[in-house]
């Protein structure tokens, strides 16, 4: 039968707060994928596969591996100058990092993960543009020591180098494929710049919840 006019699977439901992920069916690879955006996380009880693409950027997978319940984040610190922001003992810039990896935990814990049973692979972090600063190993630097302090298990990394990487995570199973992206490509600059500029316009409020 030809493909094009073969009608794909329903989705499957999207948890509450996901409605916004973008999120279609895939006939190479007979799955649903659920496309992550800069800032974005997504979590699912499903068999899904969780899809991004990170230059400086990182995504952290996390799943639990008893029930597979688990999501990707897709986050950057923002670059703020001293003078801007008043330093605490978590950092500005580090609020940004803990909100992204403590909503994507919280989330997982809240449909039925145990904390006791997460599992993490990194991936990112890139040097995409060497007249830059190293924007990508400040991120890295970030989430390994969070994941350190947080006492979390993390299974395997990816991270640094100078190449944007497509990830695809499926939570079900754990498995990650990550495709190194020889050429960097316009759009994920335009993005990455779009975001990084929006973080750094955007004020801190509230505190951070430390788990």
């Amino acid at each position: 039968m030809n493909k094009s006019f073969m009608v794909p699977p329903l989705l499957p439901r999207a948890l509450p707060g996901y409605r916004h992920i973008k999120r279609y069916w895939d006939h190479r690879n007979n799955h649903c994928i659920a496309k992550i955006l800069p800032g974005e996380y997504y979590v699912t009880r499903h068999d899904e596969i969780l899809m991004t693409v990170v230059g400086s950027c990182v995504a952290a997978c996390i799943r639990d591996s008893i029930s597979g319940i688990g999501g990707m984040n897709h986050f950057m610190l923002p670059h703020v100058s001293i003078d801007r922001w008043e330093h605490t003992s978590v950092s500005a810039a580090n609020r940004y990092g803990s909100f992204a990896m403590e909503h994507l935990i919280n989330d997982i814990l809240k449909h039925g993960g145990q904390r006791q049973n997460l599992e993490v692979k990194l991936f990112g972090g890139g040097r995409i543009m060497r007249n830059m600063a190293n924007i990508g190993q400040k991120n890295i630097d970030f989430v390994k020591k969070y994941v350190q302090a947080e006492g979390l298990t993390l299974l395997a990394e990816d991270l640094g180098d100078i190449y944007p990487r497509k990830i695809l995570f499926f939570p079900a199973n754990g498995r990650v494929r990550v495709k190194k992206l020889r050429a960097i490509e316009q759009m994920i600059l335009q993005r990455e710049n779009a975001y990084r500029r929006n973080l750094e316009n955007q004020p801190i409020a509230g505190d951070v919840e430390l788990f």
